[in-house]
């Protein structure tokens, strides 16, 4: 099967064994750069891989080297090892302490040594600031406790084969998940779940090249091209586009790792699938204890920070031709209807070019104008997305702690008027502790609109 070609967006492979190649090399890294992979991290796992990983990211811009000692290896680790990968650390091109961990399934080495390496090994990560890729192969009671003892750390789970349990754990650490070549394994069922679950701002990409070579290439050498089948596979699970995931991947392998440039400004429009969402405020009045924007700067690779608030000539050059999606949807890190003269006017010219328009809200809409602004983007809104996040006014106020008196009573007489004047309307729900979902859905059903439960830490 032919490699994918005309690749127009940026993978990085966050785990590959660059030093398993020999003359053809030149080829792997230049196959690599021709199927869109701008960034490698080959690995170390013992002295000589380490030193000779680091020969490689010097040798070609865009490789980069983790250095370490493999659970395998750890019984030739002695008491020099340290001082060795303290002296290679000093190379601008190392950017990680890895690959180390636990691995109980061969026991090349005894299991107290392995613990007694991973330890030493995590405090010289921790001594140096840099993030840690670590191994853990039926190992997960163990990995999870060093983790935990070591304190706060940066680092990745590299081809991740555990539990949810174990990924919650992980995640509860503020450590990324990596996956690999196997996830697109036919009988992975469990990590295929795992995969559709993990929160955006935790998931990473790798081949673990040259092995778990993906489908539909199994039996074939891997090599770091093959990125894109991981990327495609787990697009697939989590019902997004490739170039979705390739963001959200990139993104977060620049901010673990400190590779390339991060966006300096948050973006005023963005595309999610086919989709196109604006962002005209981060302003919002509701302060939801769920809410995404209070422990990340992105949704699905998006920077949605602002510094200033777009105005309506910069959102409409930012938009372009907005027949090329299938809506535009007023969304972002802020209640729109807070800027409800810029949704107006903005919708009105979606509208006149041929567009779809739709607007995820609080519902306080009118609250906030002092007015039923309804009747005023009548024919203008083909569809509205209201938050209605709990069963009553009391839970509404734990969960979503309104800025506005009456809130909650203003939500629901939004939704009745909404149905006066816009064509579809849908009210959604958080699935998170203290929300009753079937009577929010009783809720939905007296009001005659459509329902949609979101799951916690999935957005976008």
């Amino acid at each position: 099967m032919e490699l994918k070609k005309n690749i127009n967006y940026e993978l990085v492979d966050t785990h590959c064994h660059l030093d398993a190649y020999k003359e053809d090399l030149p080829d792997i890294i230049k196959r690599a750069e021709s199927s869109g992979i701008k960034r490698i991290i080959t690995i170390g796992t013992d002295k000589k891989t380490s030193i000779k990983a680091i020969d490689l990211a010097k040798k070609y811009k865009n490789i980069y080297a983790a250095i370490g000692v493999h659970p395998h290896d750890a019984k030739e680790f002695t008491n020099d090892t340290k001082m060795i990968f303290k002296e290679l650390a000093k190379s601008e091109k190392v950017i990680a302490i890895g690959e180390i961990g636990l691995d109980y399934h061969y026991d090349n080495s005894p299991r107290q040594i392995q613990q007694k390496v991973f330890a030493t090994q995590l405090e010289l990560a921790k001594e140096l600031q840099l993030p840690v890729i670590i191994h853990s192969r039926d190992a997960k009671v163990d990995t999870l406790s060093f983790l935990k003892n070591a304190g706060k750390i940066k680092g990745l789970m590299h081809c991740f084969s555990g539990d949810i349990d174990m990924l919650e754990q992980v995640i509860s650490l503020e450590l990324f998940i990596s996956f690999a070549g196997n996830v697109t394994f036919k009988n992975a069922k469990e990590l295929h779940e795992i995969v559709k679950i993990i929160p955006d701002e935790y998931i990473l990409i790798e081949t673990d090249a040259p092995y778990l070579t993906p489908v539909p290439l199994r039996g074939k050498r891997n090599e770091p091209s093959y990125l894109i089948y991981i990327a495609e596979k787990i697009a697939s699970l989590r019902g997004v586009s490739v170039e979705d995931i390739a963001r959200i991947t990139t993104i977060n392998a620049k901010r673990l790792f400190d590779i390339g440039e991060l966006p300096k400004e948050g973006n005023i429009a963005y595309k999610i699938r086919n989709t196109l969402y604006l962002n005209i405020t981060n302003r919002c009045s509701n302060v939801c204890i769920f809410c995404v924007r209070f422990h990340t700067d992105y949704v699905k690779g998006h920077k949605l920070r602002l510094t200033r608030e777009p105005t309506i000539d910069e959102l409409k050059e930012a938009i372009g031709d907005p027949c090329l999606y299938k809506e535009v949807v007023f969304c972002g890190y802020g209640e729109p209807f807070i800027r409800f003269d810029i949704v107006k006017e903005l919708s009105l010219w979606i509208k006149q070019k041929g567009g779809k328009v739709r607007i995820n809200t609080n519902g306080h809409g009118c609250l906030i104008n002092k007015r039923n602004i309804l009747p005023e983007i009548s024919g203008l809104v083909d569809s509205i997305s209201i938050s209605l996040n709990a069963q009553d006014e009391e839970t509404y106020k734990k969960i979503c702690r309104p800025l506005i008196k009456d809130a909650y009573k203003g939500v629901i007489q939004f939704i009745k008027e909404s149905k006066k004047y816009i064509p579809e309307v849908r009210i959604t729900v958080v699935d998170i502790e203290g929300v009753d979902i079937v009577k929010c859905k009783e809720i939905a059903e007296q009001l005659g609109v459509d329902f949609m439960v979101r799951k916690l830490d999935i957005v976008g």
